[in-house]
């Protein structure tokens, strides 16, 4: 017999007419229904009138709703811990978040979709761009070849070897292969008087010099004299020795200067090495300016300061040195790269010794007396550098 489904009004009726002495089987024959259902009617309704028994459904109804609800809150609470560690930022995290939650949990895509808070097209969306496998792996093994260089000297490099995808596409790339270089900075504050010096925009117009120092593989100590143009940010020099005095200093520097020329001046710290009598009878003897930073401002030498960072970070930190002579070696070669091949950020990615090149053939042009014209100005020293402070003979 086909199931009916009955009203509370015709169960109270039913009910009514056995409580009148109708029989209970004759009231399951006549109605369709197993004596089973009709106690379990007069269990449920017995005495009962029909506004009270349509109440009870009423509040059984809205019970079931309200465990529904809880339910799926439950449920909602439970994916939402499954994807407490999961950092959703993008629509590719939230792609796969919502099918982890489908996966995992047996949820529907617009469950998934609504707890992630995302649209169903988006998460449905496969992407259609070339998987780009040449490129990648050229990317990857120029990064593990320069492994402090960031995408933008890669994008240079790849571009040199005839690569003609933009900057943006290997930025993409970069971030998805995980090639990002974590940089440690100091955060350095600027104070004191700006004294700007305007050196003319050619080579050899300002030289910088420091020390860094390092140590080989055996724990000895030794120290690089690095000497740097500012204009062209060429490397003139790296000599690594134990120890370097300022005889040594002066004797390199005189080598330096027979071979590339006389600087218009010279910017240091006020290390023993640059202020002994052997560096102001040097200084005296071929007429150079010696300007000297103030007492714990490096940042007034930045030019050399700049280039001793990007040692430490690019050679120093990433070389082990066996002695001497092998240090002496790796960092010649390392210094060839620096000037041929690594292009510099503000040389617009050029080499230093592009740079140079292009430098030295503008300032021919601007001494053609055809086309005279008024000498460009390189950038401005750094800041606290004092201009008339020079070196005087002792005694």
């Amino acid at each position: 017999m086909k199931r009916k489904r009955f009203t509370e009004e015709q169960i109270i009726a039913v009910l009514k007419e056995h409580e009148a002495g109708a029989k209970t089987a004759d009231l399951v024959r006549k109605h369709g229904i197993s004596e089973a259902t009709f106690y379990n009617w007069k269990a449920k309704f017995g005495g009962m009138e029909v506004s009270e028994a349509k109440r009870l459904k009423a509040l059984e109804d809205e019970n079931a709703k309200l465990k529904k609800l809880l339910a799926e809150q439950m449920l909602d609470a439970a994916a939402l811990r499954e994807l407490l560690f999961k950092k959703m930022v993008g629509p590719a995290a939230k792609r796969a978040a919502a099918a982890h939650l489908q996966a995992g949990m047996g949820l529907s895509e617009r469950r998934a979709c609504s707890i992630v808070g995302a649209d169903r097209s988006m998460v449905r969306y496969r992407s259609r761009r070339p998987p780009d496998t040449e490129l990648r792996a050229r990317l990857r093994e120029l990064a593990s070849e320069r492994r402090r260089f960031g995408y933008r000297r890669l994008f240079v490099l790849l571009r040199r070897e005839g690569e003609p995808s933009g900057i943006n596409r290997i930025h993409r790339l970069y971030r998805e292969e995980g090639l990002a270089v974590r940089k440690r900075r100091a955060r350095r504050k600027a104070c004191g008087v700006r004294v700007p010096i305007l050196v003319e925009a050619r080579p050899n117009a300002r030289w910088s010099l420091d020390f860094v120092s390092d140590q080989f593989a055996n724990g000895r100590r030794f120290r690089i004299l690095n000497i740097v143009d500012d204009v062209t940010k060429e490397c003139l020099g790296a000599i690594a020795d134990t120890s370097i005095s300022g005889r040594r200093v002066a004797r390199e520097l005189t080598s330096i200067v027979t071979g590339r020329g006389k600087p218009g001046s010279i910017v240091s710290d006020n290390g023993t090495e640059f202020t002994c009598n052997a560096m102001l009878a040097w200084c005296k003897d071929n007429a150079i300016d010696w300007h000297f930073i103030a007492p714990g401002k490096p940042i007034q030498n930045a030019f050399v300061e700049s280039f001793n960072g990007r040692m430490r970070d690019e050679f120093l930190n990433e070389t082990l040195f066996f002695g001497l002579d092998d240090a002496r070696r790796k960092l010649a070669s390392w210094v060839a790269d620096y000037n041929g091949e690594r292009p510099h950020s503000s040389l617009k990615y050029q080499t230093p010794a592009a740079y140079a090149a292009n430098l030295t053939a503008t300032g021919d042009r601007l001494r053609n007396p055809d086309q005279l014209r008024r000498s460009p100005v390189a950038p401005p020293a750094p800041v606290g550098v004092q201009p008339n402070r020079t070196l005087t003979a002792a005694g």
